[in-house]
């Protein structure tokens, strides 16, 4: 369609609405004309329509909805799906996602090469609404401004820059900043490489960061949200720098190259205040070196914070309102006890309670909580320090891990003398832990009395909203694991269809990993009367399993599943955590 026939059909349209008179419009079309411009842009320019009233009349002769902008604030993971320069060259603002569709405003609707141009790109359905050029110029120039600020901080500003970054100190009372520090160190490009690293960490929500010498390179590796992912190394000749420098912020000896060594250090960036925990073991390449991201921020500062399902909350929260007894948190190395540990402790923190801990290694400092670190070196194991304990009048005890017979001895006796303890064990599942301290040498009748909750926990990963995609339900793997696709049928009457599953695409908000974030689900067994029965009569894993379901226990794999019907993680992702419970 022509600009001549375009015009003429919008300016019918001015007409009918009262815009113009046959007479300026007349006037207005021959100016504009002579300008080269199209007849709507002349008006708009010259200030003799509103940008409304431009808006109304595209829509009308377009058949497009009109929307307005100027209380609309973008979704920031929208504007992650479209490069920001094609944004702003095509005029067009993403809306909403839904399904495989996305609405997105556009400035310029005669711009016939946008909608398969963002169709390409985000692979999704474009549904174009109409919204004046300014809006969109406006709601981009807000919307983008932060996006591109953070996305311009690339490794080289970070190095030129990192000196105002970041703060580190040894201990917690006495922080340096970084030009004390490069006063005890030569090199200024490696502090900055280091601190590039730790910025970077933060800023990809990394738990552990892996420096590891290979023969000819040195790999540097995040682990974010539980996977480890491979970063731009350094050259291989500033490997004995880089790791002399982390040990000169952890306090330990540069010249010991042989034996492991432990250290932290507090740091200061992006805002936030974090601990790193670091350990430096000889390889035959030189010395590996993990640092582990201690973020007190991520903490929840209750039960309430972990997202738990009814079932679980409600057992949970009896069992830390209980005077004494012991709570058992179980699962694998990395599934989130410490976490589930520290929220219990920050909720029963308060200024009437005496809570000691005594931990290998002291992960997060709370405030109010005394926390102690076990040395075995001279002597101060898990049982030695817990007897302690049980000498400082306290109300509440957590030890880090129960490791062997004598500490479980002290914790049922500590338990049985009015005291609350939680602690952690190494077991595949909530019943596991009973049989487990059972074959520690604790007499069945002293446990049944003892133990109030015995719980086991995984972390799942979640989808990231942006780019998970919905899938068919795959049946056929669920006949395979033994899950009744039954499961998956939308609640109602009628039971037709199957809710929405989703799988992992991968975007840049999330890395192109399609997850973002982790999650817990538990399996939370309460010491019920006929629990403690069972337990008195010594039976099997299994047995108890059986009654604490029919007592209304949610198990690992059901706790996965659900999470897979509320579309935040996928059926692969559940599967691989639980499949085998």
């Amino acid at each position: 369609m022509s600009t001549l026939s375009q015009s003429s059909r919008i300016s019918d349209i001015l007409i009918r609405r009262g815009v113009l008179t046959a007479d300026g419009l007349k006037q207005a079309q021959e100016r504009a004309q002579q300008a080269s411009l199209r007849l709507e842009k002349y008006l708009l320019d010259n200030a003799l329509i509103t940008p409304v009233e431009a808006t109304l009349s595209l829509a009308e002769y377009l058949r497009m909805a009109p929307i307005t902008l100027t209380h609309f604030t973008p979704n920031p993971q929208l504007l992650e799906l479209i490069p920001a320069d094609l944004l702003r060259k095509r005029l067009a603002l993403p809306m909403m996602k839904a399904g495989g569709s996305l609405v997105v405003a556009l400035g310029d609707p005669f711009d016939i090469l946008a909608i398969d141009e963002l169709h390409t790109i985000t692979g999704l359905q474009i549904l174009p609404l109409v919204a004046s050029e300014k809006d969109v110029q406006d709601s981009l120039a807000k919307a983008l401004a932060p996006v591109e600020a953070e996305s311009q901080i690339d490794l080289e500003d970070i190095m030129k820059d990192s000196d105002n970054d970041i703060q580190v100190g040894k201990e917690e009372k006495q922080e340096l900043s970084l030009e004390e520090m490069m006063e005890s160190a030569e090199g200024a490009p490696v502090i900055r490489m280091v601190n590039m690293m730790l910025v970077e960490a933060l800023r990809t929500r990394a738990s552990d960061i892996h420096i590891e010498p290979q023969e000819k390179t040195l790999r540097i590796r995040y682990r974010v949200d539980g996977s480890l992912s491979e970063r731009p190394s350094p050259p291989k000749s500033y490997q004995p720098a880089i790791i002399s420098r982390i040990k000169i912020m952890s306090d330990m000896d540069i010249a010991e190259r042989r034996v492991p060594q432990d250290g932290r250090f507090r740091i200061k960036a992006l805002g936030k205040e974090v601990d790193i925990r670091v350990s430096i073991l000889p390889s035959i390449h030189g010395e590996k070196v993990v640092m582990r991201v201690l973020d007190k921020s991520a903490l929840f500062p209750s039960l309430g914070g972990l997202g738990l399902e009814a079932h679980a909350f409600k057992a949970m929260s009896y069992a830390i309102s209980q005077p004494h007894g012991i709570i058992l948190v179980t699962g694998p190395t990395g599934s989130g006890k410490t976490t589930t540990l520290y929220s219990c402790l920050q909720e029963l923190n308060k200024p009437d309670v005496n809570i000691v801990t005594c931990e290998d290694p002291v992960e997060y400092q709370l405030v109010g909580i005394n926390q102690i670190q076990v040395n075995a070196g001279v002597g101060l194991t898990f049982s030695a320090a817990l007897r302690s304990i049980l000498r400082q009048d306290p109300d509440i005890v957590l030890v880090g891990e129960i490791r062997d017979g004598e500490t479980a001895e002290i914790a049922v006796k500590a338990a049985l003398t009015g005291h609350l303890v939680l602690s952690t064990l190494h077991t595949n599942d909530a019943a596991g832990a009973i049989a487990r301290l059972i074959d520690m040498g604790i007499p069945p009748f002293l446990l049944s009395s003892s133990l109030v909750l015995s719980q086991a926990q995984r972390l799942y990963r979640k989808l990231c909203t942006v780019c998970r995609q919905q899938i068919e339900l795959p049946v056929d793997v669920l006949v395979a694991n033994k899950i009744d696709p039954a499961y998956f049928l939308k609640a109602g009457e009628n039971n037709t269809g199957y809710v929405p599953v989703y799988k992992a695409v991968g975007c840049p908000k999330c890395n192109h990993t399609g997850f973002k974030g982790r999650g817990a689900i538990m399996e939370v067994l309460p010491v019920l009367d006929n629990i403690k029965e069972l337990i008195m009569k010594g039976a099997t894993s299994g047995e108890i399993r059986e009654a604490a379901c029919a007592n209304g226990m949610i198990t690992l794999k059901e706790a996965g599943l659900q999470k897979v019907r509320e579309g935040l993680t996928s059926l692969e992702s559940a599967m691989e955590m639980t499949g085998g419970e």
